[in-house]
């Protein structure tokens, strides 16, 4: 039974699904800058009161944000470089250098530019440009020392062992041997501090981008993925917390087995948690992540809920994760720890694929809203969960998400014979533009207190704009809208609907306008 009286989700709302990277702008990438703000007021102008995004912290090989060098890091190729003009810090026509054609993200040519001027950025700050910046950049360090002092050596040291795996550094800063740390910190200050400062501009323009959404009555919400990269300043300054050897290397990693995603299971290789270590610290770290995603957004998406009720332990050594087994995990004692922490709980569950009695069990324990998906409803029969006349209200339904192909492109897929039941359901025509417009409309009319459409069904894209391949290393994340005209049609229907069936509980104080 649910506990709705627990769930951050009191009333009817909608929201549109979109990464920051794929905003559209002028220097190849999506950014915190004008665009972002822009984005908030189309969404408030069409009533929408969510904007999902996905993980925010700097991203490894393959351009992940499931895979990230730290769980409290922001990605610095998110840094409005209009807003370092405001501050002093670059010139217009400095960052006119960083100019890039619309189109997919190419994110080597992006970091090029763009850690150049961040570079830049800094130099001018360390020799005392941007002076009103300075007390609070002392004030950003002072709060955030539990994490940053860690993770900007972690950064520093990568970059002087041209980003080795950190287990092959010296053993003696594999072991973080106290004095060969110190050494480190001299030796490599300005780098150190520049991965500060770089940090501070994130969190600084992120925390105003938030402020602006809350004032439009659009609110954020954030994903955290369950685990992290072996290759983070997390996993480094706190081994003890994971199952490594005795060289920092994993034991075991996580991974899900084979599913509708792949006939091998997806091994995503990231090390595992030591529960019981993590128990004994009264789940410190875990609530401290939690808190400082909280700092950033309203609510947060957990991913891969299912992996806190038992978890998919793959042996180190396994190149698939077919062979591998469930492990149960202590999630009702981290969820108690957290509800001592957070007032009201605000997360959502994503429980998707292989879910069990004692999954939901832990669900509704706490009240915690579940996730359903339209492109999951057709390969059933009636009581199929996914189905809106299935859904919970303390639920949040989607028409797909980032690891979907796009609503149109995942119609086309279909059999004929599927594609009937979707029509048939849905009282759509055959064309996938219909379809796709007839399952939004679907998503907001159902009892599902939150309703999620990406904005590739916004705008009824094909498989094209896909943004994520589950299983696939390359073409992945890449995805971006050219300019907001392509989908501001889509969002007027999208507010008519939302006014409609009664998801829009603010009226927007202002009206949209082309870009």
């Amino acid at each position: 039974m649910e506990n709705a009286s627990s769930s951050p989700l009191a009333d009817r709302s909608s929201g549109v699904l979109l990464h920051v990277t794929s905003l559209p702008g002028p220097h190849g990438i999506g950014d915190l800058g004008p665009t972002a703000y822009r984005w908030v007021d189309l969404l408030s102008a069409a009533g929408q009161r969510w904007w999902q995004v996905l993980p925010l912290g700097p991203t490894g090989a393959g351009h992940s944000p499931y895979q990230s060098f730290s769980a409290f890091a922001g990605n610095p190729l998110l840094i409005s470089l209009e807003a370092l003009v405001a501050d002093g810090l670059l010139t217009k026509a400095q960052i006119a250098t960083a100019r890039q054609p619309a189109g997919p993200v190419d994110y080597p040519r992006v970091a090029q530019a763009k850690y150049a001027l961040l570079a830049a950025a800094h130099e001018r700050f360390a020799r005392g440009g941007a002076k009103k910046l300075a007390a609070e950049y002392r004030r950003f360090q002072a709060r955030q020392r539990a994490w940053l002092s860690d993770f900007t050596l972690f950064m520093a040291l990568r970059e002087a062992h041209g980003d080795a795996d950190w287990a092959d550094w010296p053993a003696d800063l594999v072991a973080r041997k106290p004095a060969a740390l110190a050494k480190a910190r001299a030796q490599f200050h300005t780098a150190i501090d520049r991965t500060a400062f770089l940090q501070f501009l994130f969190y600084r323009q992120f925390i105003a981008l938030r402020d602006h959404a809350r004032a439009r009555h659009v609110q954020l919400l954030g994903d955290l993925p369950i685990f992290i990269s072996d290759q983070s300043s997390d996993v480094w300054a706190n081994p003890t917390l994971f199952e490594l050897d005795k060289n920092g290397r994993p034991l075991a990693v996580a991974g899900v087995p084979p599913d509708m995603f792949s006939k091998t299971g997806q091994r995503w290789g990231n090390p595992l948690y030591d529960w019981q270590a993590m128990k004994r610290q009264r789940f410190a770290w875990w609530v401290a992540r939690l808190r400082a995603a909280l700092q950033q957004t309203d609510l947060v998406r957990l991913d891969h809920f299912r992996g806190f009720d038992a978890y998919w332990r793959i042996p180190a050594g396994n190149p698939t994760a077919e062979r591998g087994r469930w492990v149960k995990a202590p999630g009702a004692e981290l969820f108690e720890a957290f509800r001592k922490e957070f007032r009201g709980l605000p997360v959502v569950a994503e429980d998707l694929g292989l879910i069990t009695p004692t999954v939901e069990k832990l669900r509704d324990r706490f009240g915690l809203p579940g996730m359903r998906v339209l492109q999951f409803a057709f390969d059933g029969g009636g009581d199929n969960v996914h189905l809106p006349h299935n859904c919970s209200p303390n639920s949040v339904i989607y028409t797909g998400t980032h690891d979907n192909d796009t609503t149109a492109g995942w119609f086309a897929s279909l059999k004929p014979r599927d594609q009937r039941l979707v029509v048939q359901y849905a009282l759509a025509s055959g064309r996938a533009v219909d379809v796709v417009w007839s399952l939004i409309r679907l998503a907001w009319a159902g009892p599902s207190r939150l309703a999620i459409a990406p904005a590739q069904d916004v705008m009824a894209l094909p498989s094209s704009a896909r943004m994520n391949t589950p299983g696939t290393d390359e073409g992945n994340w890449r995805w971006r809208l050219d300019s907001f005209q392509m989908i501001q049609p889509g969002l007027k229907r999208l507010g008519e609907l939302t006014k409609q069936y009664n998801r829009q509980s603010v009226k927007p104080k202002s009206t949209m306008r082309k870009n």
